[in-house]
């Protein structure tokens, strides 16, 4: 993306005297997000961005210009990993409830974000379809970004939008995996507890800059890139897909579930 938000950012922050660990302490940030920002790295969230117009007393420029500014078809908190989602090299996601986005079929997406509330109307639906298969276009490139996608059973058999919504999603799910474009495995129901069972979890690669981790519940999501928080996560990643059932028994269990739901057409 262009650097020049990220330069007149520096611009800023040094006219104003501050190093970059004493702007992020005015900001409640970290100073490694500081870096990417400046860096043309990464994009702040629109909070971020008001409390660096704060901290630099600088009105409202830095909140008013954000590169890519959401246009409402992404929550506030979920645009910081949107934007590092198309960035990634490798994204390993892990998947609670539903489906994760980048993996969503049109009729999917449209049972998960149809029954918002407040209700939104036709309109505003179909923007938010958009925008979420927008964000599936990553996928279209053969190679990269390599994904891995670990499922919860929970994921297979919660109806969203009726058995043949989801015999639809299970299939498209299987074809990205029998291609290769992406490995996914099957967290069963019989392992009981495992690490994960807090929140969804996506982790981040990329070239030129440290992995994330982004981690969301109810209504919150928050992009983590401390070390120790990212290492943390990653390691609790991995002990969940040590217990998951391997990827040629996954791939089965989807295929069977998607029989299922073809018997209840």
């Amino acid at each position: 993306m262009s650097n020049t938000y990220g330069d007149w950012l520096k611009a800023q922050r040094e006219a104003a005297g501050l190093t970059q660990q004493e702007l992020a302490d005015a900001a409640i940030m970290t100073r490694s997000h500081i870096s990417h920002i400046e860096a043309g790295r990464r994009i702040p969230s629109e909070e971020d961005a008001r409390r660096l117009d704060k901290a630099l007393n600088t009105g409202n420029v830095l909140s008013s210009f954000l590169p890519g500014k959401n246009d409402g078809t992404i929550a506030d908190f979920f645009e910081p990993a949107r934007q590092l989602e198309q960035q990634a090299t490798m994204i390993r996601e892990f998947a609670l409830n539903f489906v994760p986005g980048i993996l969503q079929t049109e009729r999917y997406a449209r049972a998960v974000l149809g029954p918002a509330f407040p209700p939104k109307s036709d309109a505003e639906r179909d923007k938010h379809v958009v925008t979420r298969l927008e964000r599936a276009k990553i996928l279209n490139d053969p190679v990269t970004p390599v994904v891995w996608a670990l499922l919860d059973e929970a994921v297979l058999h919660r109806p969203v939008g009726g058995p043949g919504v989801m015999a639809e999603q299970l299939t498209h799910i299987v074809r990205l995996a029998e291609s290769e474009r992406i490995r996914v495995h099957v967290l069963p129901f019989a392992l009981g507890f495992h690490p994960l069972m807090e929140s969804m979890l996506t982790l981040m690669w990329f070239e030129d800059q440290p992995p994330v981790a982004y981690s969301e519940a109810l209504r919150m999501g928050k992009v983590h890139d401390s070390p120790s928080v990212v290492g943390q996560l990653q390691s609790r990643y991995d002990l969940a897909l040590s217990d998951a059932l391997p990827l040629k028994e996954s791939q089965a269990l989807l295929r069977a579930t998607v029989k299922e739901y073809g018997h209840h057409d």
